[in-house]
C-alpha cells in the first residue's frame, strides 16, 4: 500500500504539481476544488460503486519490505510529497477506508483521514467531501477474524467499524473504546471479504479505498471484487535476500493457470516518480457471489499475540 508511516511528525513539504502523461477518454471526473485539481493534473472521479486500492512500489516490486521494518511504505516512497498528497486524494474521494489489522498495527500514530498525510491540503480535502456530500472523514473499516488490536490506537479512539468474527467480537468487547463499532459475522475462524464489502455497502458506502496490505488485497482479487488499482511507483530497488518481501499480492497464485489482465487508464509523473491507474475486470457486486452455499474467499484467524 501508499503505506502511511508510523511516526509521522516531520512537517510535510508542499507537492509539486503532477503531470499528466496520458489519461483514458472518458474518465469519470468529478469537479475538484481548483488547488486540488491543479496538483492532480486535472480531475478525479469513480463509477459508483467502486473499491479501489492504493500501493506505492520499488522498482522491483517490492511493497513491504518485511515484518522487521513496519510501515514500511514510507521507506520505498522516500516520504515523496506528491505520493503524499495523492493518497491524501484518494482518502478525500472515499466513503470508507478498508485496512487489515496487521496495518492498523504497523502504524501506531496513524490516522486513515485525508488531512494526517498531507495537512496542506486540509481545507481543500473538507471542501471536497462537502461538495461530494460526504462526511467529515471516511469511515475506518478494520478487518481482523482474530480481534487481535491495539485498543489505544488513535484511530480506534477516534471511531472504526471492526469487522470480525464472533470469537473476536467476544474479545475486542472487553477492550475496545465505544466509539467503536463491532461487526461479528460468523461462529468460524475466517470471514467472507465479499460479505464485509457487501454489508460495508450497505451502510451507504459507494467508494471505498483499501489501504490493507497484499494478503487482503489478493483476496479483493481473488474474488474479483477490486475495480481500480492506484500504483506509484517510486524510483528506487529494494531487492530480496532472507527477508519475504511481498509484491502487490500475497497468499494468491494467478500465473500460469489463471490470467487477470488489467486495463492502465491514467498516467501521471512528478519528476522521477509515476502514478500509474488501472482498471480491474468487474465480475460481480461487492456482496459476492450469491449462488447457494458460496461465501467468498476467507480471511484466515491472524496468530494470535504472544
Amino acid at each position: 500500500m501508499a503505506g502511511p508511516d508510523s511516526a509521522f511528525t516531520a512537517p510535510v513539504p508542499h507537492a509539486e504539481p503532477l503531470v499528466r502523461l496520458y489519461e483514458e477518454p472518458g474518465l469519470h471526473r468529478w469537479s475538484l476544488p481548483p488547488a486540488l485539481a491543479a496538483l492532480y493534473g486535472g480531475g478525479l472521479g469513480f463509477p459508483e460503486p467502486c473499491l479501489y486500492a492504493n500501493f506505492v512500489a520499488s522498482l522491483d516490486g517490492v511493497v513491504a519490505l518485511g515484518p522487521e521494518y513496519p510501515s514500511s511504505g514510507s521507506t520505498i516512497s522516500g516520504r515523496e510529497p506528491a505520493d503524499r498528497f495523492v493518497m491524501g486524494l484518494l482518502r478525500a474521494c472515499a466513503d470508507a477506508v478498508l485496512i487489515g489489522a496487521g496495518t492498523l498495527r504497523a502504524s501506531p500514530r496513524h490516522r486513515w483521514t485525508p488531512e494526517h498525510v498531507y495537512p496542506a491540503a486540509a481545507a481543500d480535502f473538507a471542501l471536497l467531501r462537502r461538495q461530494r456530500r460526504r462526511a467529515a472523514a471516511p469511515e475506518l473499516v478494520v478487518v481482523t477474524a482474530s480481534g487481535n488490536l491495539p485498543a489505544e490506537h488513535p484511530a480506534l479512539q477516534t471511531g472504526a467499524l471492526i469487522a470480525t468474527t464472533t470469537q473476536g467480537a467476544g474479545r475486542l468487547t472487553r477492550n475496545l473504546p465505544p466509539t467503536c463499532a463491532i461487526l461479528a459475522l460468523g461462529d468460524g475462524p475466517t470471514l467472507s471479504i465479499p460479505q464485509v464489502l457487501g454489508i460495508i455497502r450497505a451502510r451507504g458506502h459507494a467508494t471505498i479505498l483499501s489501504e490493507a496490505g497484499p494478503h487482503l488485497v489478493g483476496e479483493l482479487v481473488g474474488t474479483g471484487i477490486l475495480n481500480e488499482l492506484f500504483l506509484t511507483l517510486s524510483p528506487v530497488l529494494a531487492g530480496r535476500a532472507g527477508t519475504i518481501r511481498h509484491g502487490l499480492i500475497a497468499g494468491l497464485e494467478l500465473l500460469p493457470t489463471r490470467h487477470e489482465t488489467v486495463g492502465l487508464i491514467s498516467v501521471r509523473r512528478r519528476a522521477s516518480y509515476l502514478f500509474l491507474r488501472y482498471r480491474l475486470p468487474r465480475r460481480h457486486p461487492w456482496a459476492g457471489d450469491r449462488r447457494p452455499g458460496h461465501t467468498g474467499v476467507a480471511r484466515r484467524a491472524e496468530p494470535r499475540a504472544p
